[in-house]
């Protein structure tokens, strides 16, 4: 008759006595995963976390500030108003608050951003405040002019 004679496992079904064993290795998919997804979140937030009170800053050719940790920022929007970091102050207020933080000593380096619209006068208050509250090291933050491209 036929050649031969092949075995079967019963029923037509692949592998229904054996047992199942455990893989070694680990799945990193997933892992992958929500460490794009967290890249793609902390690369849109990063941006919108840097700058608290929205200004328009004067344009220079200057070259962009190294900093390695988070400068003390004094900023003066286009209504006037004085902000230490990202909380609105009075100016009165402003010489006691600055006292306060500079119990470790004047040497830590303040910055101030003026809006491109406010007046001159408000920004050299807030500078003489500054240095009523005992600050030398002060500096005026602008942004850099876009270069255009040479041929």
């Amino acid at each position: 008759m036929a050649g031969g004679v092949t075995a079967s496992t019963g029923g037509g079904r692949r592998g229904r006595g054996r047992r199942f064993r455990p893989r070694g290795d680990i799945n990193v998919t997933p892992f992958v995963d929500v460490m794009l997804v967290l890249l793609v979140i902390f690369m849109v937030s990063a941006p919108l976390m840097t700058v608290g009170v929205p200004l328009e800053l004067p344009k220079t050719t200057a070259k962009a500030l190294n900093l390695d940790k988070e400068p003390l920022t004094v900023s003066v929007d286009a209504q006037g108003r004085v902000f230490l970091q990202n909380t609105e102050m009075t100016l009165d207020g402003l010489i006691p608050k600055l006292q306060a933080i500079a119990e470790n000593g004047y040497d830590q380096r303040i910055y101030v951003r003026g809006d491109l619209t406010v007046g001159y006068g408000r920004v050299m208050e807030v500078l003489g405040a500054l240095n009523a509250a005992g600050y030398r090291k002060v500096g005026l933050l602008t942004d850099q002019k876009k270069r255009a491209a040479q041929p």
